[in-house]
């Protein structure tokens, strides 16, 4: 039975000395892949509004607020930072049949305690191990998204449960702190639904916060309800349904997790590399297309096919980002899909808006199969004005777990997203911190993200 125990001796158990090399590296890449999404963030709308929320209501000057010499509390460095990390949607994603959750969500958040509690990097390093392993076992054994809850659900009992190893939570604190956070902070699926506004992308930095001030409660000796899971009216009755989760010290989940190789929904990125690779080796001419028919799974359809309503109307970048008529349309008369592609400017151009409603998305049971087999799928085909056809079939994009990103791409992603605030000696700088994480404090990577 899962229960606030299990999930609090296996935060215990959590050693770096226990992680296999590639663990460890794959881990750190997360973290290098999230500063530099971030940095590509700062000058974002929807990232202002929280910064300057966040710095009407600070107190304290535990943890910086990335991109300023601003200092807040852990509970506001981690909203502000998480937003950072999550608004343009280049985030990772683990990949669950039913739920699909972005666990570098969590870093933000561990960054923010353990520079309030003068970390190692090697425990910065142990604390994302957790919260990448506890949110992909809740992900992959007790999905919520079709019970209509938000995927941010788990989020907040992952970030809890990271929070808790960096700050040094005892067991029975480490309980408190996830059963106060499973308890409180639930959000319902309606943020991803119908007309999307941008609150999907600060969700999960809601969530972050909540987890660490939950976190705070309990190491300051509040109890919370430990029977979170199975007690009357609990989490498994109201929320998931009955589960078991298999936790592993060794933080191995972090393999089943993809990195992005295009600004887009996660379920989009082997459709938009199909398409992409059509337009460049075709050389397909975006006036002569008549039609653009991608065959694909449930869950891509469900999500930003039009399942959970209109993907057609695109008016901002929350609505572009989770319409696959739009990213595809966009990417094919682009041949690529970056932050520019969300421009409002660009969104409201005629060629984009006409071409996207020439979009068809059709769910495929056999695509669905295969993707819960692993594969990510995508069937795309585009009709041209002389009646003639191009077509692609992808079973993963670079960056899915089949197909992983190295060290030198994930690095290659993090200059394109940064150079533009950072000089080449500051990159740099970054870059070698993270790939040495073991060798530094916390502060030493906080200090550079200026």
């Amino acid at each position: 039975m899962t229960t606030t125990d299990e999930i609090a001796g296996f935060v215990g158990s959590v050693d770096d000395d226990g992680f296999p090399e590639d663990v460890r590296e794959e881990l750190k890449k997360r973290v290098l892949d999230s500063v530099g999404i971030a940095v590509g963030a700062m000058d974002a709308d929807a990232t202002r509004i929280v910064r300057d929320t966040v710095e009407t209501t600070a107190s304290g000057e535990a943890a910086r607020l990335w991109g300023s010499d601003t200092r807040a509390s852990p509970t506001g460095a981690a909203m502000y930072n998480t937003a950072l990390t999550r608004y343009l949607d280049f985030m990772d994603s683990f990949l669950a049949p039913g739920e699909t959750p972005h666990p570098s969500d969590n870093i933000a958040s561990l960054v923010a305690c353990g520079e309030y509690t003068d970390a190692t990097g090697r425990e910065l390093i142990e604390a994302v191990g957790v919260a990448y392993e506890l949110q992909a076992e809740l992900a992959w054994n007790a999905p919520v998204r079709d019970k209509g809850w938000d995927h941010v659900t788990h989020t907040v009992i992952s970030a809890a449960a990271g929070s808790g190893k960096i700050l040094g939570l005892d067991h029975e604190q480490l309980r408190n702190a996830v059963g106060i956070a499973g308890t409180a902070h639930n959000a319902l699926r309606v943020t991803r639904t119908g007309g999307i506004n941008e609150w999907k992308g600060i969700a999960s930095a809601n969530a972050a916060r909540n987890a660490v001030y939950s976190a705070l409660l309990a190491g300051n000796g509040m109890e919370g309800p430990i029977d979170l899971f199975e007690g009357q009216k609990g989490w498994k009755q109201t929320i998931s349904g009955g589960f078991e989760v298999d936790l592993d010290p060794s933080c191995e989940r972090v393999f089943d997790t993809m990195t992005k190789r295009y600004v887009a929904e996660t379920y989009a990125q082997s459709a938009v590399e199909g398409v992409i690779e059509l337009a460049e080796t075709a050389d397909i001419d975006p006036n002569q297309v008549n039609s653009i028919h991608l065959d694909t799974f449930h869950g891509a359809k469900l999500i930003i096919g039009g399942g959970e309503g209109s993907r057609y109307e695109v008016e901002t970048k929350a609505q572009a980002d989770h319409s696959l008529p739009y990213m595809l349309a966009a990417a094919l008369i682009d041949r690529e899909l970056t932050n520019d592609a969300y421009d409002e400017e660009r969104i409201q151009r005629d060629d984009v808006q006409q071409l996207l409603r020439k979009v068809e998305v059709e769910e495929d049971d056999d695509l669905t199969e295969r993707f819960e087999n692993g594969e990510m799928p995508a069937v795309v085909d585009i009709e041209l004005g002389d009646d003639s056809t191009r077509h692609v079939e992808k079973d993963a994009f670079s960056g899915h777990p089949t197909q992983p990103m190295t060290w030198e791409q994930v690095e290659e992603k993090f200059e394109t997203m940064t150079r533009e605030r950072y000089d080449e000696n500051q990159r740099a700088e970054i870059v070698d911190v993270v790939r040495n994480l073991e060798t530094h404090d916390v502060a030493d990577l906080v200090d550079l993200l200026d």
